[in-house]
């Protein structure tokens, strides 16, 4: 596949922060044994690891404003370009053993998701996303999946945790979507659940309480495969609204109408 000067970098820079993740995720492993646990450790791996990404994304170009999830934003003098970056999405898989985590990396145009990266090091699958050139699966072209109707589909979520989100209205939906299909996950790791998406592994997706840079690179990967994404109402305000629809276009309009019944 032909990538562009820009989407190249955005790879360079997610390997690099995939392989010091790769490192220290055989640490964090070894470390829990410990009395204390590694999460002192984790948080010094995930700063680690954006660092090696914006000092990336910076040398290619230095102008462009950031939106990254440790540092927050940081203005630059390129008014239409914002890079949007999750050094360690699935924090708490990551810190348990479990290896499923990725680096996120998009690229925002005028307000427009133009690019994405979402690199999963423990496995090393590089999902990668450009704006009218399709996605990719580690240089294989991405499809969502096929199925039309909900009980033939899996469908990815996220749950609510301690402190977190309205736990008796998600168990409403819940309950509604479990009578409609044939199985519902719960990854851990909300990039990489849109990337699955694109690649056809979940027909669909849903979850609340997201940020930009859980959701910015999987926007464009789902949309370049085929598949619709929209907040909860049908709109584009995922970044506003904090949720997310994903599937092919009936699975995706589905989910939503099931979403929205009463309890």
């Amino acid at each position: 596949m032909a990538r562009s000067a820009l989407l190249n970098v955005m790879v360079q820079a997610a390997m690099k922060a995939g392989r010091s993740l790769a490192r220290d995720f055989g640490e964090v492993q070894n470390l829990q044994v410990s009395l204390k646990g590694p999460s002192d450790y984790v948080s010094q791996a995930d700063r680690k690891a954006e660092e090696i990404i914006l000092g990336e994304l910076a040398r290619a170009r230095p102008t462009y404003s950031v939106l990254a999830e440790e540092s927050g934003e940081k203005k630059g003098t390129d008014g239409m370009h914002r890079w949007i970056v999750d050094p360690l999405d699935g924090t708490t898989n990551f810190l348990h053993g479990i290896p499923l985590f990725a680096v996120s990396i998009a690229l925002e145009r005028q307000g427009e998701i133009v690019a994405g990266v979402i690199y999963n090091p423990a496995m090393d699958e590089l999902f990668t996303a450009e704006r009218g050139n399709g996605a990719f699966l580690n240089d294989r072209r991405m499809r969502v999946a096929g199925r039309r109707g909900l009980a033939d589909c899996v469908i990815g979520t996220g749950v609510p945790h301690l402190g977190r989100g309205e736990h008796g209205k998600y168990l409403i939906e819940l309950r509604n979507v479990m009578g409609e299909v044939a199985g519902v996950r719960r990854m851990g790791a909300a990039a990489l659940d849109l990337a699955y998406v694109g690649a056809g592994r979940l027909d669909g997706f849903w979850e609340d309480g997201l940020s930009p840079w859980d959701l910015a690179a999987g926007i464009v990967m789902i949309r370049e495969a085929g598949g619709f994404v929209s907040d909860r109402d049908g709109g584009g305000r995922m970044f506003e609204t904090n949720n997310i629809v994903a599937g092919n276009e009936r699975v995706h309009k589905d989910l939503l109408a099931v979403l929205k019944r009463p309890a």
